[in-house]
């Protein structure tokens, strides 16, 4: 495993990191326990320093499997969750120093852990960029000891680059692969003046990058890759980075063909994501040790040539920039 440095937080995270949306399993099955504490320390024993989470994911029994494994562990894991997505209705009126300070204190208790070392604003109304005693909350809770670190998890670069504006946010989560390139422009650009941590969301485009989709694959009835793909539930580029799915399909068929043999596609995926230095770490999911062992093996790859890069950056170019580039 390699590892970067997470912005001014100087905290060297490993590049290859994991997401626990779905770590308990498939989206919208149950939540198996057992499932998520092999995945989560066969992460820990390939390297992996750095696990993300949320109190939002399967009603707080990801973050509470997570804190289970990193108190077993002798090993220092990096703990990152967010708040602010139990508000309902989620408006930013209800955004409230008193809510999200709750919220954080939840999360404790649930990983039963002292500190957290990044808490992220979990897809915040535009309108609570605005508000700085929000922000101010976070510096209160890091004197307090609570947390260490305050970073965001956007759906826009617009809002990424407003969250910069506050000193004290340390990191940005932003959907960014091969099917979402905006951020690669001004962003990153401000990313360097600005020293934050850049933590790659979403990185398979929810596993269409990989390859292993098509016409006729189904999603359960809970998988959000059923139900909102148009966003009907919430936003809508984060499912399958908001590419129309079909038109998807026909952008990885002409992937396959650049590299002839592969039938899996995610470490190639990622590898794209690895060639900007700008990227502290990725957090692709895992709902079995496979698609672990899989994500994991693009940090020992021979890195992909210019002439690769270039082949992929065009099918992005002809085939799924001009629906989606500018809208988020």
């Amino acid at each position: 495993m390699k590892y970067r440095k997470l912005g001014k937080t100087n905290v060297e995270v490993s590049e290859i990191s994991l997401g626990t949306w779905q770590v308990g399993g498939k989206w919208g099955d149950p939540f198996d326990d057992k499932v998520a504490d092999r995945i989560i320390n066969e992460a820990i024993d390939r390297g992996v320093n750095f696990i993300d989470t949320a109190d939002v994911y399967s009603d707080g029994l990801s973050e509470t499997a997570v804190g289970r494994v990193v108190r077993s562990r002798s090993e220092y894991i990096y703990v990152a969750t967010k708040c602010g997505r139990q508000i309902n209705p989620h408006t930013a009126e209800n955004y409230t120093v008193k809510a999200l300070r709750g919220y954080v204190e939840d999360s404790l208790r649930r990983m039963k852990i002292d500190r957290i070392d990044l808490i992220q604003l979990h897809s915040i109304p535009n309108d609570v960029y605005y508000r700085p005693e929000i922000f101010g909350l976070f510096e209160r809770l890091k004197e307090e000891g609570k947390i260490q670190h305050l970073g965001v998890s956007v759906e826009k670069v617009e809002e990424a680059i407003k969250a910069m504006e506050y000193e004290n946010v340390a990191t940005v989560q932003i959907i960014f692969n091969l099917f979402r390139q905006r951020p690669a422009e001004l962003f990153f650009d401000l990313v360097k003046k600005h020293d934050i941590g850049v933590i790659a969301r979403v990185p398979l485009a929810s596993g269409l990058l990989t390859g292993r989709f098509d016409k006729q694959t189904t999603f359960g009835e809970g998988d959000h890759r059923n139900f909102n793909r148009e966003g009907e539930a919430f936003d809508r580029g984060e499912t399958f980075s908001g590419v129309n799915y079909e038109e998807g399909l026909k952008a990885v068929e002409e992937l396959k063909q650049l590299f002839p043999g592969e039938d899996n596609l995610a470490p190639v995926a990622l590898q794209w994501i690895l060639s900007f230095p700008e990227v502290s770490c990725i957090i692709p999911g895992a709902s079995k040790v496979e698609h672990l062992t899989s994500n994991i093996s693009a940090a020992e790859r021979e890195p992909l040539t210019d002439e690769q890069l270039a082949a992929m950056n065009d099918i992005y170019n002809r085939m799924v920039r001009p629906s989606v580039h500018q809208l988020w």
